[in-house]
C-alpha cells in the first residue's frame, strides 16, 4: 500500500494532499513547486470557464512576471486571501495536447523520475507588475496524467483536501514506526538481535545495519536487489485502520463547504460528482443540477468500490497462489536439470575418449536449456510480484478508504478508485497467470549410435511422427475382409509408439477407429459385401498424433465367398472338403454355421444333397451367431428355416411350421437359398425352381448361412454364385 501513499513529485508520503480536477493527488507544497505562469505570449490561450468579477489585488501580484520563490506562496496563501465574488467555476481542464499547457521544458525531476515545472522566470528587466493591475494566468500540470489545471483568484488553495488520505497516511506512518521498532535482524550474532534497518525483496532477510555491510555489501550480484524498509507489523498500532486522521482516537472536524466556510455538506451534486452544502443549492451553481442524500449517495459509492475490489481480491489471490507453484518449479528444474546432467556425465563417460569433446557441447546445451527456462520463470515472477504488489497496494488503500466514515471524502475519490480498480482487474488477462515454460526437459540422448557417427552425436528433440506409408502392393480385399500393411518412411528417427487405423463405413461416411496398436499389418473381419471403403492411417507418440497417410479404397467382393465354420459347428458335425461338405455323427439334428455374416445386400448359395438316406428332414436357411445348435434349425427364434423331406417342405421359425409346399429332395438335388437384405426377405430353391413364395418377410439384423442335418444326410456348400436372374414360377402350397 505504500507505493499508494507516496506523492508522486517528490516520492515521498504525502503531506497535505490536495486533490487535482483529473482526481490525482499532489503535496500540497510540491503543487507550489510544479505550478506555472503562462508566459504574455500564450495568455490568448481560452480558459474552460472564467471567473465572473475582477481578479484581486493579491491574485495580480502572484501572476506578475519576475515573481520570486516567494509568489509561489500567493498561488495559495495570499490568493485565498483575496479570493471573492461568485465564479462559475474554479479550475479548467486541459490535456497535455492542448495549446499552452503542458508543454514546457522541464528543468527539474523528482525522486521518482516525475516531470517537475518550475515557475517561469521574469524576462531580464522587467520590472513586477502592481498589486492589482491585472489576472494573473497560471497552471498545474498533473504529473501523473500530465492534464492541466488553470487557477482562479484562489490558487492552489481553490483545490480540495484529500482529508482520507491524510489521515490514512498518518495512520500508516504510525504504524511503520511501531513495527520497525519491532522487527529483527535476522543475521545478528548478539542476543537480543539489533533491530532492523532493511529487508532485502530478494533474499527475503532482515538486516541491520552492520550486518547489512558485512553479509550485503552495495556490489556485485548484491547491486541489483532492492532494499526496502521492514514490513509493517500486523500488529502495530494505527493498523487497524480505527484510529481518525489526528490522533489514535481524536475525532476530525466536520468538513466544511469551500464556497460556503460556515456551512456543512448536506447533499451530493449527481452532475458536478461533488458534495455541496444547502447554500450551494440555494444560491450557487447547482441551484438546478440533480442532487441527492450525501449518505445514500455515500453508501453506493461504497457499495460499487467494495463490488469491484472482489475481482482484484480474486485474482490478487491467483497471483499468490500462481508465485508459489512458480517457485516450486524452479525447484523443479533445478532438480530436473541437475538429473539430466548426471545421467549425461554417465553416458558420457562410458563412450570412452571419443565422447570426451563431444560430452561438454552436450552439458551446454542443457546448462543452456535451464538458464533459459530459470530466466522466463524468474521473468514471470518478476513480473507477477510487480503486478501483486501494485494490486495488493491498491487494494490496501482501497479498503482502508473504506473504513473511512466521511461520506464526502470518500466521494471526492470513489470515482478515480473504482476506476483504477476496474483498470488493475482488467490487468490480469487470460493466460496470464499460467506458466510459460514446464520443468520437464524434452532431451533425449541416444547412447547406442556407432564408434564412426560419435561425433554427430546430439540430443534428439521429441517431435510429432511422420506420415507413414500405406504399401499398397500388401493391401488386398477378400470377400467382406481387407487387409492393410503400411511402414515408416527410411531414415526417420522420431520415435513412433503405435498407430491408429481409421474405416468409413463403406458409405463415404465418418471415418472411425478399427485398430490402435503398435503392429503394421491389420485385417477387418465382418465389412459388408459389394462395398467401397476408404481408409487411412496415422503414428503418434508421447508429443502427440501425427499427420494422416493417402487414403486407400478398398472394394469388397461383389459376392459372398464362405465355408462351413467348423469353431462354431455342433461337436458331433463332421467337415471335409475343406468345410465345403457336412454331415453329422448323430441321428438327431445337428446345427452348423457358414464363416460369412450378411447384413445388408443380396446373397445366393446352394447346398448340393450328396447322400439322402431314410428319409431325414434336413433344414437350410439363416441364423444368428447364438442359435442353439443340438436341435433342428428354426425351432427358436434365432433361425429362419425351410425344412423338407423326399415329398414336401415347410418353413419353420419360432417352431412354427408354415407353407406346406410340395416337392422334396433326393440324393442329386440342390437348394438354393436367397437372401434378399434390400427387401428383408429370404426365399428358397429347390432345382432351380423356387419353392413357395417368399418365406420370410421383414428381417433385419446380421445373419449367417446355416444348416442342420442328421448322419443319414451329406451335403456340399457351393458359394460365391450370381443372383438368379431368371426365376421358374413357384409351387403353390397344398395349405
Amino acid at each position: 500500500m505504500e507505493e499508494e501513499l507516496k506523492c508522486p513529485v517528490c516520492g515521498s508520503l504525502f503531506r497535505e494532499p490536495i486533490i487535482l480536477p483529473c482526481s490525482h493527488n499532489v503535496c500540497l507544497p510540491c503543487a507550489r513547486t510544479i505550478a506555472v505562469q503562462t508566459p504574455e505570449s500564450e495568455q490568448h490561450l481560452p480558459p474552460l470557464l472564467h471567473s465572473r468579477g475582477p481578479a484581486p489585488p493579491a491574485a495580480a501580484a502572484a501572476a506578475a512576471p519576475g515573481a520570486t520563490a516567494g509568489s509561489a506562496a500567493c498561488l495559495d496563501s495570499e490568493c485565498a486571501a483575496g479570493a471573492g465574488g461568485d465564479h462559475a467555476d474554479k479550475l479548467s481542464l486541459h490535456s497535455e495536447t492542448d495549446s499552452g499547457y503542458g508543454s514546457y521544458t522541464p528543468s527539474l525531476k523528482s525522486p521518482n523520475g516525475v516531470r517537475v515545472l518550475p515557475l517561469v522566470p521574469a524576462p531580464p528587466g522587467a520590472a513586477a507588475a502592481p498589486r492589482g493591475a491585472g489576472p494573473a494566468s497560471s497552471s498545474l500540470t498533473c504529473p501523473q496524467c500530465h492534464r492541466s489545471a488553470s487557477l482562479d483568484q484562489r490558487g492552489l488553495r481553490g483545490f480540495q483536501r484529500n482529508r482520507l488520505l491524510e489521515a490514512i497516511v498518518q495512520r500508516y506512518q504510525q504504524g511503520r514506526a511501531a513495527a520497525a521498532a519491532a522487527a529483527k535482524c535476522q543475521l545478528c550474532d548478539r542476543s537480543p538481535p539489533e533491530p532492523a534497518a532493511v529487508l532485502c525483496e530478494q533474499c527475503e532477510v532482515l538486516y541491520c545495519a552492520a550486518c547489512q555491510l558485512r553479509c550485503h555489501p552495495a556490489r556485485g550480484p548484491f547491486a541489483k536487489h532492492r532494499l526496502a524498509p521492514p514490513p509493517a507489523h500486523p500488529g502495530a498500532p494505527g493498523g487497524d485502520g480505527g484510529g481518525g486522521g489526528k490522533g489514535a482516537g481524536g475525532a476530525r472536524k466536520l468538513p466544511t463547504c469551500a464556497e460556503h466556510d460556515l456551512e456543512n455538506y448536506s447533499m451530493y451534486c449527481v452532475s458536478c460528482r461533488s458534495p455541496v452544502c444547502y447554500q450551494c443549492l440555494e444560491e450557487g451553481k447547482h441551484s438546478k443540477h440533480d442532487v441527492k442524500a450525501l449518505g445514500a449517495m455515500w453508501k453506493q459509492h461504497k457499495a460499487q468500490l467494495s463490488q469491484a475490489l472482489n475481482g482484484v481480491s480474486d485474482k490478487a489471490k491467483e497471483a499468490k497462489e500462481f508465485l508459489v507453484q512458480l517457485k516450486n518449479l524452479l525447484q523443479q528444474i533445478q532438480e530436473n536439470g541437475l538429473d539430466y546432467e548426471a545421467c549425461l556425465v554417465a553416458q558420457c563417460d562410458a563412450l570412452v575418449d571419443a565422447l570426451t569433446r563431444q560430452k561438454a557441447k552436450l552439458l551446454t546445451k542443457v546448462t543452456k536449456e535451464r538458464e533459459h527456462k530459470l530466466k522466463v520463470v524468474w521473468d514471470q515472477i518478476n513480473h507477477c510480484t510487480l503486478k501483486l504488489r501494485q494490486s495488493t497496494g491498491l487494494m490496501e488503500y482501497c479498503l482502508e478508504v473504506i473504513k473511512e466514515n466521511d461520506p464526502s471524502g470518500f466521494l471526492q475519490i470513489s470515482d478515480a478508485l473504482i476506476k483504477r480498480v476496474q483498470v488493475s482487474q482488467e490487468q490480469w488477462v487470460k493466460g496470464a497467470l499460467e506458466p510459460k515454460v514446464s520443468a520437464e526437459f524434452d532431451l533425449t540422448l541416444d547412447s547406442e549410435p556407432l564408434l564412426q557417427s560419435i561425433h554427430q552425436l546430439d540430443f534428439i528433440q521429441m517431435k510429432l511422427p511422420p506420415v507413414p506409408l500405406l504399401q499398397l502392393e500388401k493391401c488386398c480385399t477378400r470377400n467382406n475382409s481387407v487387409t492393410l500393411a503400411w511402414r515408416m518412411p527410411p531414415l526417420s528417427h522420431n520415435p513412433v509408439e503405435g498407430y491408429i487405423l481409421e474405416l468409413d463405413d463403406g458409405d463415404g461416411g465418418q471415418f472411425r477407429e478399427v485398430y490402435v496398436g503398435k503392429e503394421t499389418l491389420c485385417t477387418i473381419d465382418g465389412l459388408h459385401f459389394n462395398s467401397t471403403y476408404n481408409a487411412r492411417v496415422k503414428a503418434f507418440n508421447s508429443s502427440g498424433v501425427g499427420p494422416y497417410s493417402k487414403t486407400v479404397i478398398l472394394q469388397t467382393s461383389d459376392v459372398a465367398w464362405f465355408t462351413f465354420d467348423p469353431s462354431s459347428a455342433h461337436r458331433d458335425i463332421v467337415l471335409s472338403n475343406d468345410n465345403q461338405t457336412a454331415t453329422c455323427n448323430s441321428y438327431d439334428d445337428r446345427v452348423v454355421l457358414g464363416t460369412a455374416a450378411f447384413s445388408k445386400g443380396v446373397h445366393y448359395w446352394e447346398l448340393h444333397v450328396d447322400r439322402y438316406d431314410n428319409h431325414p428332414d434336413p433344414a437350410f436357411g439363416i441364423a444368428r451367431i447364438n442359435v442353439v445348435k443340438d436341435m433342428m434349425l428354426g425351432k427358436d427364434d434365432k433361425a429362419w428355416a425351410m425344412y423338407v423331406d423326399n415329398n414336401r417342405s415347410w418353413f419353420m421359425h419360432c417352431n412354427s411350421h408354415t407353407n406346406r409346399t410340395e416337392g422334396g429332395v433326393s440324393k442329386g438335388a440342390t437348394v438354393g437359398v436367397l437372401l434378399d437384405l434390400n427387401k428383408h426377405n429370404l426365399t428358397f430353391y429347390i432345382n432351380g425352381q423356387q419353392q413357395g413364395p417368399a418365406a420370410f418377410e421383414n428381417i433385419e439384423g446380421v445373419f449367417m448361412p446355416a444348416l442342420s442335418l442328421n448322419r443319414n444326410v451329406q451335403v456340399t456348400l457351393h458359394t460365391g454364385l450370381e443372383v438368379p436372374q431368371s426365376v421358374k414360377q413357384p409351387k403353390l402350397p397344398n395349405n
